[in-house]
């Protein structure tokens, strides 16, 4: 889906100043399968973007009065055609400020969450936004965001050890001094 109508509308009031907007990012983790050999690692789900050839996980705008991990739902389904089920939340951080081609300017509020796919596991490009849609294995990821390969790597440490595991809070590098 492109650009949702509410932020067209909001567009129309205030040109291309910053709008301050809720986001999404659903890491979808496809967890080895029982008796596999020890070598083998988790696969991530990523989509090649139309808009600049990125690979990154599913992302997206959360719609007036949706929850966000109804938002991963959606877009999961919108980006690659999967059904998916929410199984955790990762974290929460700010992105941006982001610069559109077209010269709009958007920061957004992030909830990142892990989902694992529910029957058929072949993905496809779903929407327009994206080029291709397709399994990586963790530890062979195109070059991407940091922000993203740090979100891979917290979906695997909670998917691994869920007990252990505490949400990120910002996705901003972090004072080691502290």
């Amino acid at each position: 889906m492109a650009t949702p109508d509410f932020i067209l509308s909001l567009r129309e009031k205030i040109g291309h100043e910053q709008l301050w907007l809720p986001g999404v990012t659903a890491i979808i983790i496809q967890d080895v399968p029982a008796g596999a050999p020890i070598t083998e690692v988790p696969k991530v789900l990523l989509v090649r973007r139309a808009d600049n050839g990125e690979w990154t996980p599913v992302t997206g705008i959360v719609d007036p009065g949706e929850e966000a991990h109804v938002a991963a739902v959606r877009e999961a389904k919108e980006e690659t055609g999967l059904d998916v089920q929410v199984e955790a939340l990762l974290g929460v951080g700010q992105v941006g400020p982001v610069t559109y081609p077209n010269g709009d300017v958007s920061s957004y509020m992030d909830t990142a969450i892990r989902c694992s796919v529910v029957g058929n596991a072949t993905p496809g490009a779903g929407d327009g936004e994206n080029t291709e849609a397709r399994w990586f294995s963790v530890m062979q990821m195109p070059p991407m965001k940091p922000r993203f390969r740090l979100l891979v790597g917290d979906a695997v440490a909670q998917l691994r050890r869920p007990e252990g595991f505490c949400p990120r809070m910002g996705y901003q590098k972090r004072d080691r001094r502290r």
